[in-house]
């Protein structure tokens, strides 16, 4: 194996190589000129490979986390439908219907997210050892998941309590 430093692009000297090591040793065949670019693009793929399922993996992982979370706030919002209506036929106005759902998200999201950083900041003194090219607690990660399921929450939150203050008392009141 010969490496060679060059200030032209290595493509160009390629028949440049070839003559002078046909010049050396006549029986000497030149077979694999590469550049070392393309040599550490081919040693690295699997990495590469590896690292785009992981992300890929992570990504669908944090989706269903946030339509997990969607659907139990909903879901929580709906079994009270009965309670708003009863709320709303003695005068809760609207934006008070919306704080209590809001207030009982919210109240749900900071445990979770409590929970949920601090068993993550755990488990990365196990998973320390493993990460290359990353620190086991970035900052950047785990600010960019709790704001995707705050965000999950508040969107799970909004779209029932949306419904819950347009509900007819009656109606509500009617409802198993």
């Amino acid at each position: 194996m010969v490496a060679a430093r060059t200030l032209v692009p290595p493509d160009i000297l390629s028949n440049a190589f070839r003559r002078e090591v046909q010049a050396l040793d006549a029986d000497l065949p030149v077979t694999d000129l590469r550049t070392l670019d393309s040599m550490l693009w081919e040693r690295t793929r699997s990495w590469r490979v590896y690292g785009s399922m992981f992300s890929i993996f992570a990504a669908m992982a944090l989706l269903l986390a946030s339509v997990g979370l969607y659907a139990v706030m909903a879901h929580s919002v709906s079994q009270r439908t009965q309670e708003i209506g009863v709320r709303m036929a003695m005068g809760a106005s609207k934006r008070s219907i919306l704080g209590m759902v809001f207030a009982h998200g919210v109240r749900q999201l900071i445990i979770g997210i409590a929970v949920g950083l601090a068993a993550s900041f755990g488990l990365t003194r196990v998973l320390g050892a493993l990460l290359v090219g990353v620190t086991p607690a970035d900052p950047l990660t785990f600010v960019t998941v709790a704001l995707v399921l705050t965000l999950a929450a508040l969107v799970g939150a909004a779209i029932p309590a949306r419904r819950a203050m347009q509900v007819d008392p009656i109606v509500a009141l009617r409802y198993q």
